[in-house]
């Protein structure tokens, strides 16, 4: 069912009001991982589009996330959730460490395909890795929609400024996008392995260390998958 009506309201005086940067806290330090997705997914745009795919992109993922929370119970109670969302994460950090490798096309081509691009993956990325997002910031705002988008809504320019400087540090430094692309896959596991599917009791979520290696087996897979596709893809371009 919905969230229920929640007790918090601005004449709750100063709890509602502190409500808004515990929001903000949670959602910036919740979303690192979301961070470095929308890096990778924008980091070969040009510098103008790049900040409007990144705005956009967040923007757009705080709407939806802001309808996620509100509907937190039902997402709770839903099986196989981070399952879906374990392997959709790790398809995306395969597909964006991996970008680099396709033939070359028109500029204008590329660049009006990447920023749609980029803008669809951001988006089914922080789809995908927002469960703990949204679990948490619901127990913060109290169901309070009012105080969700406030909060979640100040935390835009906190996460836009983070992703651009990581996308700036990703052109520079590509090994840095390899090391983002390995945190997701590593994400990727820990997600699948606490799905319903493995532990379908919550009372006995899976040992600490199952799910250590299970996220370092996703993260060593990511690196494995894109250095065999840039193998093939450096053959391919020999011949």
């Amino acid at each position: 069912m919905l969230l229920a009506a929640t007790t918090l309201s601005p004449d709750s005086g100063w709890q509602w009001w502190l409500a808004i940067p515990s929001i903000i806290l949670i959602d910036v330090v919740l979303a690192g991982d979301n961070a470095v997705i929308i890096a990778l997914a924008a980091r070969q745009l040009d510098s103008s589009r790049r900040f409007l795919a990144i705005s956009l992109g967040a923007g757009l993922a705080v709407l939806l996330r802001v309808v996620l929370t509100f509907f937190a119970a039902q997402l709770l109670a839903m099986n196989y959730v981070r399952l879906i969302g374990g392997v959709l994460v790790f398809w995306i950090a395969v597909k964006l460490l991996n970008e680099t490798s396709e033939p070359e096309e028109p500029t204008a081509a590329k660049t009006a395909r990447s920023l749609w691009s980029a803008i669809q993956l951001i988006l089914i990325a922080d789809l995908s890795m927002s469960i703990d997002n949204v679990l948490a910031v619901a127990a913060a705002s109290r169901g309070n929609l009012l105080l969700m988008i406030c909060g979640l809504g100040l935390s835009i320019p906190l996460v836009v400024f983070t992703s651009n400087f990581l996308a700036n540090v990703m052109e520079r430094y590509p090994i840095v996008a390899w090391l983002g692309a390995a945190l997701l896959g590593k994400v990727a596991g820990e997600m699948v392995i606490v799905d319903h599917l493995f532990a379908p009791d919550p009372a006995r979520p899976p040992a600490p260390w199952l799910i250590h290696c299970v996220g370092a087996g996703g993260a060593l897979a990511v690196i494995l998958i894109g250095l065999i596709r840039r193998r093939f893809a450096a053959r391919t371009v020999a011949h």
